[in-house]
């Protein structure tokens, strides 16, 4: 892509990869599923963790934008979508300037929720933001040792999911606000159960970029869970992640009073298993880049069903 032909907007766009925010809003819409299942709906503690969320995917992608190019991860090699930093459409200084604004809006827009959720949301907000930055920067970034999808499976997945959860049930229960514990009720075993899907698919949209990048990767000396399994183990691991993801759905069914819709994202089985073909079957970007929009787009459908399944009645 010729950098004359895109403008300053657009190259923000792109940068903040808006392809990525399904991983942002699916934890929000599950989590927000289950609250209503168990009588917490709250509208907005639902709103702002969506908005929380939000604001960490993109800080975090500016941050992975900036290491990458600085590091020399990123080069003309690479088969993935364009990097705004490294093909030098946005100077690495204003995409650091980014990083830091938005992981402070993140922060910012979390007081509500602390003060909601008490401290033990701060903790949790805090930790992701830290996390966030150093999947690619800092003295020891994830992303660089293979604890990348580690990441995003406990912080896209699990945390996000159950912390969506937390926060409209403490709005619920009669708790001072500012609390230095989590109140009985506050995380309960079906919103840990629920959280599973999200963070196997969340994880496998990485694994995606990763196989694609692998021997780019590779050549940097950047060390991703992919180079380390290779492409054999790593299409394993994108499989054994859908494939906990609708192992919940029937868990669901058989283990707890929700009725037959929870099995509602069974439905996207077939385009699950599609999109796993190209995956297994292929290692280049013009196959690779549609699988990862594709491996997105599963994971809001999902997020979807799995949210209206848990609610009919």
């Amino acid at each position: 892509m010729s950098t004359a032909d895109v403008s300053r907007t657009k190259a923000w766009v792109m940068a903040a990869r808006p392809q990525t925010l399904p991983a942002a809003a699916a934890p929000v819409i599950v989590g927000t599923g289950v609250a209503a299942y168990e009588g917490v709906f709250a509208p907005l503690p639902a709103l702002f963790a969506f908005v929380g969320a939000a604001l960490i995917q993109i800080g975090t992608n500016f941050a992975n934008d900036y290491y990458d190019a600085v590091k020399g991860a990123d080069t003309d090699d690479r088969e993935g979508f364009t990097r705004v930093t490294q093909s030098g459409l946005i100077s690495p200084e204003r995409v650091k300037l980014a990083t830091i604004v938005t992981f402070g809006l993140a922060i910012l827009s979390g007081t509500y929720l602390v003060y909601v959720g008490g401290l033990p949301i701060l903790a949790i907000g805090l930790a992701s933001v830290l996390c966030g930055w150093a999947y690619t920067g800092g003295p020891y970034p994830l992303g660089y040792h293979g604890l990348g999808d580690l990441f995003v499976f406990v912080f896209f997945g699990v945390v996000a999911v159950t912390g969506t959860f937390y926060v409209q049930a403490a709005a619920s229960l009669p708790v001072e606000p500012l609390a230095t514990t989590i109140p009985e009720g506050a995380i309960t075993t079906e919103a840990v159960v629920a959280s599973l899907p999200i963070a196997g698919i969340s994880t496998a949209i990485l694994v995606v970029n990763n196989v694609r990048d692998l021997e780019t990767d590779e050549a940097a000396g950047k060390r991703t869970l992919a180079v380390r399994l290779g492409y054999r183990w790593s299409r394993v691991e994108y499989v054994s992640m859908l494939a906990l993801a609708y192992a919940v759905p029937p868990w669901f069914w058989l283990a707890t009073d929700v009725g037959a819709g929870v099995l509602l994202p069974l439905l996207t089985l077939p385009y699950a298993a599609t999109v796993a073909g190209t995956v297994c079957t292929r290692t280049d970007g013009e196959a690779l880049n549609p699988a990862l929009e594709g491996t997105g787009k599963l994971l809001a459908l999902y997020a979807l069903a799995f949210a209206a399944g848990v609610v009919i009645p």
